[in-house]
This record gives C-alpha cells, sequence and structure tokens, in this order.
C-alpha cells in the first residue's frame, strides 16, 4: 500500500525537532514492503497547498498523522496545536479518500477528545510500528476495525525497535536548525515522577536498543546527512540500568567523537562515567530536577534531594561540562516558604542555566491527576484536551509570578519566562552556531563547544 505519514507538529522553538518518531515507524512500514512517504507540515511552511500537491501526487491508500504535543506546556505563554490537526485533516479530505490515522505521544495521552476534536477516522494509543502493520494488513484485503481508538496489545521488544528511516530532505530542513540530529537509544522509564505520562507511553522498564545500532546510526547521520550535533532523546539518558554506558563503550571503541547532548537525572553518575562521556563528546547536559527543594521534590516523587542536584551540577562542572536544569513552582507541598528557598538554591547553583516554569500541565492518569482531584482543582470527568495547570492550593498564581519576576530580573542565567530566549536561540542558529546555544548564558570562563559553519 502507498502510505503518507504526516508529522503535525507546528513548533519551532527553540529550534526544530526532527520528527524521530514518525521516522521510526516509516522505518517498520518500510521493512514490511509498503511504500512509505514522510511529510512534515512545519518543513513545508504550513501550506495546505503544498500538502494537497503532495497528496495529488502520490496518491496515498492510508494516511498517518503524527502528533508530538498537545500544546507547549507553558502557563505563562500558552501555544496550543491540535487546531493545525483539525485543519490538515479538513484539507486532506478535500483532496483524498484515504483512512486518515491519529498517533503520536501527544495523541496518545487524551486519545478519545483529540479524534472527536480532529475528526480523524482511527488513532493508534502507544507504540505504532506494529499496530500500524496490522491496519495496513487489513486494510489491503478491504477490512477496516469498527473500533475508532487502537490499542497496540504489547510493546516491542528491545531488539525490534527499529532505527529512524531519517528522510534526507526533511533532515536537510531540521539541520539548519543548529545541525542537532536526534537518536532514541532505549524506550521505557523506571522513573515515578508525579506528573509525567513516559512510563504510561514507554512502559515502566527500561528496553534499550543495541549499541551497535544506536552508533551505526550516529555515523549515518555524521556522514550521509552531515549532522554536527546529537541529541539523545530518551526521557532519562542515564538508567539505573547503566545501558547508556554500553553506548558509550562502543562509541570510544570506533573512535568516534562528535558533540552531544541528553538529559539526565541528578543521581548515579560517577567520575568515571562522566570522563567516559566527554571522551565521546559530550557537550552540554541538560539535568531533570524540576523541583529546587528537598520538600518539591518529594512532591513530585522523585528520589534525590537537592543535594544531589548540587553535586551533580559540580560534577559536571569539574569536567567542563555545560549545564541547564529545568525547575518547576508550585509543585505538591509547595509554600511561600519553599519558593523563597527554591529560589535561593537554584541561585546557588554555580556556572550553570536555569530554565524556571511555574506552574505543571496536569496530564491524565498520572498521579499528579489523581492528586488534583482530590484537591478539587480538576474533575473526575474532565478530558484536559484545554490546559489546566497544577499550582498547589494555597500558593495564589498571580504572587508566585510576581515573586518569580522579581527573583530572576536581570539574572543572566536564570531564564524567568523559560521561553524568554527562544527568538534570541533561532536566530543565533540561523548564522550558524550548533547545538542548543543556551550555555551562552553561563558566566565567564567555562568551555564552550559550539562552532559556526
Amino acid at each position: 500500500m502507498r502510505v503518507l505519514l504526516i508529522s503535525a507538529n507546528t513548533a519551532s522553538t527553540p529550534y526544530s525537532v526532527y520528527p524521530l518518531g514518525l521516522s521510526m515507524v516509516a522505518a517498520r512500514v518500510h521493512q514490511a514492503g509498503h511504500e512509505v512517504k514522510q511529510y512534515d507540515f512545519l518543513a513545508s511552511g504550513r501550506s495546505f497547498d503544498a500538502l494537497q500537491q503532495e497528496v495529488n501526487g502520490f496518491s496515498p491508500e492510508v494516511i498517518g498523522i503524527s502528533i508530538r504535543n498537545i500544546d507547549n506546556v507553558n502557563l505563562l505563554n500558552e501555544q496550543r496545536y491540535l487546531d493545525a490537526v483539525s485543519d490538515i485533516v479538513m484539507n486532506l479530505r478535500t483532496a483524498s479518500r484515504a483512512k486518515i490515522i491519529l498517533g503520536g505521544s501527544g495523541f496518545s495521552i487524551i486519545p478519545e477528545a483529540i479524534l472527536n476534536k480532529t475528526g480523524a477516522d482511527y488513532g493508534i494509543v502507544g507504540e505504532g510500528e506494529e499496530q500500524l502493520l496490522v491496519f495496513l494488513d487489513n486494510a489491503v484485503q478491504g477490512k477496516y476495525p469498527e473500533e475508532k481508538i487502537l490499542h497496540s496489545a504489547e510493546r516491542l521488544p528491545a531488539h525490534q525497535i527499529p532505527s529512524a528511516l531519517y528522510d534526507s530532505g526533511l533532515m536537510e530542513f531540521y539541520l539548519q536548525s543548529g545541525h542537532v540530529a536526534s537518536i532514541q537509544t532505549k524506550r521505557g522509564c523506571t522513573q515515578a515522577c508525579a506528573y509525567c505520562s513516559y512510563p504510561l507511553l514507554e512502559g515502566h522498564s527500561i528496553r534499550p536498543r543495541a549499541s551497535k545500532d544506536i552508533v551505526d546510526d550516529i555515523e549515518t547521520l555524521l556522514e550521509k546527512h552531515k549532522a554536527q550535533y546529537i541529541f539523545f532523546t530518551d526521557s532519562v539518558f542515564n538508567d539505573n540500568q547503566g545501558n547508556y554506558l554500553a553506548v558509550l563503550h562502543e562509541m570510544k571503541n570506533r573512535k568516534l567523537v562528535v558533540p552531544w547532548t541528553a538529559f539526565f537525572k541528578p543521581d548515579g553518575l560517577t567520575k568515571e562515567s562522566i570522563a567516559l562521556m566527554k571522551e565521546t563528546g559530550l557537550a552540554a547536559a541538560e539535568i531533570g530536577a524540576d523541583a529546587p527543594t528537598d520538600a518539591t521534590l518529594k512532591g513530585l516523587g522523585k528520589s534525590f534531594s537537592f543535594n544531589d542536584v548540587r553535586s551533580c551540577n559540580d560534577l559536571f562542572l569539574d569536567h567542563e561540562i555545560a549545564t541547564a536544569h529545568y525547575f518547576m513552582f508550585g509543585c505538591p507541598g509547595e509554600t511561600q516558604e519553599t519558593v523563597a528557598e527554591g529560589i535561593e538554591n537554584i541561585k546557588g547553583l554555580k556556572k550553570t542555566v536555569s530554565f524556571i516554569f511555574m506552574g505543571i500541565r496536569i496530564l491524565p492518569q498520572t498521579k499528579l491527576a489523581t492528586l488534583a482531584e482530590t484537591q478539587g482543582i480538576i474533575s473526575a470527568d474532565q478530558d484536559l484536551l484545554e490546559p489546566v495547570y497544577y499550582i498547589a492550593p494555597g500558593i495564589d498564581p498571580t504572587w508566585l509570578t510576581d515573586t518569580l519576576t522579581a527573583a530572576f530580573s536581570g539574572v543572566r542565567n536564570c531564564v524567568f519566562p523559560p521561553d524568554s530566549l527562544d527568538d534570541s536561540l533561532a536566530f543565533l542558529h540561523k548564522l550558524g552556531y550548533t547545538g542548543s546555544l543556551w550555555d551562552m548564558l553561563i558566566p565567564k570562563n567555562s568551555t564552550r563547544g559550539h562552532r559556526r559553519k
């Protein structure tokens, strides 16, 4: 069958992100013998004329639409992305009679409400690689399921998680924004963060891809696509099982050194592991502490303390690795006293950049959603398609906004609101700088690994 896969993501700040999940599904569809084509709404200039030309030229028999995010999870500057998906579906209807299937992490979070809003025919919840193939095999025989929401029967075993089928045309577009290319090393998350949907989407156990395949992907991106910077997209790179170390040793064995970054949890790192990271090219570390005090870390279900966050930051600093932290205020257990403590803790971190969020986007089936329901913030039947943000009872949002603004105004390396630098970073990427670039905010005498083309 002819299958058109469309990335519906329209977010482009602080830089555009290659549709990795879409390309992994495309790889599986291609391996099964179907004719597959990848199309990116953002890369095409968000043009409906271009979309219709693509459909007319390819004549797809099935169309899949990947939804990466529902909104930008930023209470102070909300941006919602589902209207664009609805418009894409409506335009496809005028150009094609193909069945339209939604998928992606964003869809899987609130599937029924999103399917109803967009008017697509079907939706796949969870990993789409195998479920889409079942759909296609039936469609070849003219058979279509009665149910509209299709659930993957089971998650892919580690050895079946495919390498992405990177599309050269799409990759060229995305490499214009910092030359950053994405790779997934594993699926699943063993953490128990109250607000997070990763374990719901990918499972609570780690399924690591073979380190050989991962490093093959890196070499493909460097040699074929001319990427200059690698971003490992895992929810947590440094898993407790140590799978990430196998990837690093494979890179070292091949003498492969390339600038790269990833998301890290603050505990479990050692001088030896960070030295190995630096030896393979680690340029910057993004640390997901999420809360800046012990009380609010506990409220989020974290297994570490703020002292662990400090130690982690210092450990990277000892190896001259730039770091960024992400913190949320308003967490469960937040009080005016913890807000004041958190501000001082953040300001006390050495030579790093901190991005500060206010409130936490509540997602269905999370522990935070359960807590918010018991506290009367949301109702039991609320679908949460419209964003609702958790701010601990007793914390006035206006007071919190004013307090955080006053605390971080003029502090170069503390960014509040968290998107206030997006335009500046996008401009630097257009000038040819590579990487994430937030480390330009770090006080002087720190090492930077960026370069211009």
